[in-house]
């Protein structure tokens, strides 16, 4: 294995370990880190941002830091390639997000709501109490969409850029933002620092992601005029190019009104000239996120192998 191949390698094989045996039940690090970020916030909660500036600093530059500890640690060209391909596996989550959607999809398909609804927090923080089947498949569409980015592409894009210390750094940014980057009461402004440092890591994926579903969707056409026309109305600037993307690629319409733990949001329609949301097309969105990641992965290697070939 060549030095400026170790990156790359890792990537690969770090994708590649994802496919084949997706999220652990048990022990995920992502999972002992939550748990670390949980324990500091309840040291460190107060109501000014300041206090959230300091969580988010420590967790991510924390994590960053050791995870660039980790990769000095590395011997040769095959400890490197290693310790990538393990991080890599550890965040990459496109595995569990296929079986995930196609869980909901399968109960839908059978007629079982109820245990569509049951299914669906495991994908989303959508309130699924009062989601109809229509309701129900549109929110796996929207969250694959969009997870396709935030589990898959971004995590590949800072690999790439950063090895390691940019993958560990990435999942560690997202998965706070999941805990503390909503507005609530809580977390207005406590979360507001990790909500934004989520908004800067997660823009370059984003927008590599609403590319690859344009080039590799069945409709190219519609998905760049529907990201024109609605990518910028949705209330997250990176959710917003992905899932406008995605439903102009499937032909379909996302957004509108949905509901997190008893809120109610009415956002902007995403392609309003598609038709509503059916079961088939979780499987089809499904399909297109593995093209969107495997492409990325293409992207992802070349870019890591010309970056280590100039030093």
């Amino acid at each position: 294995m060549r030095a400026s191949h170790a990156t790359a390698y890792g990537l690969a094989l770090g994708f590649l370990g994802d496919l084949l045996t997706g999220d652990p039940r048990r022990g995920h690090p992502v999972a002992a880190f939550g748990r670390a970020a949980a324990a500091l916030e309840r040291h460190l909660w107060r109501d000014p941002r300041a206090a959230g500036v300091l969580h988010a600093a420590l967790c991510v530059g924390g994590t960053a830091a050791g995870a660039a500890a980790l990769a000095g640690l590395a011997r040769g060209r095959a400890g490197r390639g290693a310790v990538t391909a393990v991080t890599a596996w550890a965040v990459l989550g496109g595995t569990s997000l296929v079986r995930e959607a196609r869980g909901i999809g399968d109960a839908l398909a059978a007629g079982d709501v109820a245990r569509a609804r049951e299914l669906l927090p495991r994908l989303c923080g959508r309130d699924p109490r009062a989601l109809d089947e229509p309701a129900l498949a549109r929110a796996v569409v929207e969250s694959v969409a969009e997870n396709t980015s935030d589990a898959v592409v971004g995590a590949l894009v800072w690999g790439a850029l950063a090895g390691v210390p940019g993958l560990a750094a990435f999942r560690a940014v997202n998965t706070l933002d999941a805990m503390v980057g909503h507005r609530s009461p809580r977390y207005r402004r406590f979360g507001w620092a990790s909500a934004r440092l989520d908004d800067l890591a997660g823009w370059p994926g984003a927008r590599l992601t609403a590319v690859l579903a344009t080039l590799a969707g069945p409709r190219p056409r519609d998905a760049a005029r529907a990201w024109r026309a609605d990518g910028h109305r949705h209330p997250s600037p990176n959710a917003g190019p992905v899932e406008a993307a995605f439903a102009g690629a499937l032909g379909v319409r996302l957004g509108g009104t949905l509901s997190y733990a008893g809120r109610v949001e009415h956002r902007p329609v995403l392609n309003s000239p598609g038709r509503a949301v059916e079961i088939a097309d979780i499987d089809r969105a499904v399909r297109l996120s593995r093209r969107v990641a495997v492409l990325t992965l293409a992207a992802c290697c070349a870019v890591s192998h010309l970056r280590e070939e100039r030093r």
